[in-house]
C-alpha cells in the first residue's frame, strides 16, 4: 500500500476520534509542512525532517514533537513520550475535540518548525553493537538447517539479537522449545518477532 492510500485509510477509518485527528491534519498542513506517513503514523516533515506525527489510540488522540524536549510548553502540556527512554519527543495528548485550541497548538507546531531551522537537535551517541551471543537451542537450529541458518543471517542485527533474547530469556526447558517453535516460521519469512507491534 503506497504512503498516500496509507493517510486516506489513517484519517477516513472509523475511529472515536476520526474527526478530532482529521482537525490536527488541517493545522499541521496549514503550517506548510510536507506530509508522509512512518511507523504507522501521518508525519510531518520540514526540508526532510520529522517535526510532528499525528496519533490517535483507543482512549485519546495526540501530537508527538519529535524534538519537543526544545518547546517552550507554555501550556505545561507536554510529557515524555517515553519515561527514561526517549529524550527528545514530546507528546500533547488530547480525549476531545473540545480540548483542540487551534491557535494554542499552532503556535507549538510553528516553535518546533523554528527550532528545526534554528538547527536545535538532540545528537545521539549510539552504543556500539555487541556481540549476539545465540542460545544453544538456536543455535543448533541453525546449525541443522541450512534455510534457517541463511535466512537468519540476511536478518537485522537487531532482530538477531531479539531473538536470541527471546529463547535465553526463557527459564524452563519447554518454553525454550515452544518459543523455538514460534520463531522458526517468522525467521523464514524474513520477519522480527516484534514487527507485528510496529503495523
Amino acid at each position: 500500500m503506497e504512503k498516500q492510500e496509507k493517510l486516506e485509510e489513517f484519517f477516513t477509518a472509523a475511529h472515536r476520534f476520526k474527526n478530532e485527528v482529521a482537525e490536527l491534519r488541517t493545522l499541521a498542513l496549514a503550517c506548510g509542512m510536507t506530509e508522509t506517513y512512518k511507523w504507522s503514523f501521518p508525519t510531518y516533515m520540514v526540508d526532510n525532517k520529522n517535526i510532528i506525527a499525528i496519533n490517535k489510540f483507543k482512549n485519546h488522540f495526540g501530537i508527538w514533537f519529535f524534538n519537543g524536549v526544545f518547546l517552550s510548553d507554555p501550556k505545561n502540556v507536554l510529557e515524555n513520550a517515553q519515561e527514561g527512554k526517549t529524550m527528545a519527543m514530546r507528546h500533547w495528548k488530547f480525549s476531545s475535540l473540545e480540548e483542540i485550541n487551534k491557535t494554542e497548538i499552532t503556535a507549538y507546531i510553528n516553535e518546533a518548525i523554528e527550532n528545526h531551522k534554528k538547527g536545535l537537535e538532540i545528537k545521539v551517541n549510539r552504543k556500539p553493537k555487541t556481540k549476539i551471543v545465540i542460545p544453544t537451542h538456536l543455535s543448533i537450529t541453525l546449525e541443522n538447517n541450512n534455510d534457517i541458518k541463511a535466512a537468519f543471517n540476511k536478518l537485522t542485527y537487531s532482530k538477531q539479537k531479539d531473538y536470541a533474547e527471546y529463547i535465553a530469556t526463557a527459564k524452563q526447558e519447554k518454553t525454550k522449545l515452544s518459543r523455538l517453535e514460534k520463531i522458526v516460521p517468522l525467521i523464514l519469512a524474513g520477519r522480527g518477532i516484534n514487527d507485528q507491534y510496529k503495523k
